[in-house]
């Protein structure tokens, strides 16, 4: 018999008809909005699947934009996440698209910025509220949440696992997981720790010239 969290049966605290189309979504978003920073000017949301099936009936899309917005699943500005929106100035859209293999329940992100630049994240919604982000600007990942996660992208070059591991182990800190995705000449390292690092230790890291891309996600509500 398969073994369940507590929160997989009892669902998250949430805004919303469905834990997978409205929390979920709005888990997704906001980590998106982790991931990529703040200060877009838009959001696209390409819906994949039952996603874009059942958006505007389950209320996947007010979700998904409360999230853009920073909004927690059980914040009660989800229900007017449109009306928030349009009185902040955030353009966005909701388009459907064909992602190719993934989850039913899948969305793709693409912030864009005032100075032109484009960020976009992948996430699906696999359950209960709980979700996995599986590609960051066009690099897979898995991120579910479950750890802090450290995601660094890099020109493809030696020592940058051992500089990682090394400085990690030097102040104690334990790593779960760590593995490489690599795309052409671009590596995307995801180092996930059994504990939050302290922010000292993490912009040691990222502000190590080598990386282009550095991110340190420690969780989404």
């Amino acid at each position: 018999m398969k073994d369940y969290k507590v929160f997989d049966i009892i669902g998250p605290i949430m805004i919303g008809p469905s834990s997978s189309h409205t929390a979920g979504a709005c888990r997704i978003s906001k980590t998106a909005r982790a991931i990529c920073g703040e200060g877009y000017n838009h959001v696209e949301f390409k819906l994949h699947g039952s996603f874009a099936a059942t958006y505007k009936g389950h209320g996947t899309d007010k979700a998904l934009l409360a999230g853009a917005l920073g909004f927690d699943t059980d914040d009660e500005r989800l229900r007017n996440s449109f009306e928030i929106a349009d009185k902040e100035g955030l353009k966005y859209d909701f388009t459907i698209s064909d992602l190719g293999k993934v989850h039913p329940n899948s969305v793709k992100v693409i912030f864009s910025y005032p100075d032109g630049s484009v960020s976009e994240v992948v996430g699906s919604s696999i359950g209960g509220g709980n979700i996995e982000i599986i590609e960051v600007d066009g690099s897979p990942v898995s991120y579910t949440g479950e750890f802090p996660t450290l995601i660094l992208k890099y020109s493809e070059q030696t020592g940058i696992i051992h500089y990682v591991s090394s400085v990690l182990d030097k102040n104690n800190y334990n790593i779960e997981n760590m593995y490489t995705v690599k795309r052409d000449d671009e590596v995307t390292l995801v180092t996930e720790t059994t504990e939050l690092v302290s922010s000292d230790i993490i912009n040691e890291i990222i502000n190590d010239q080598r990386f282009s891309f550095g991110k340190y996600i420690t969780g989404v509500k």
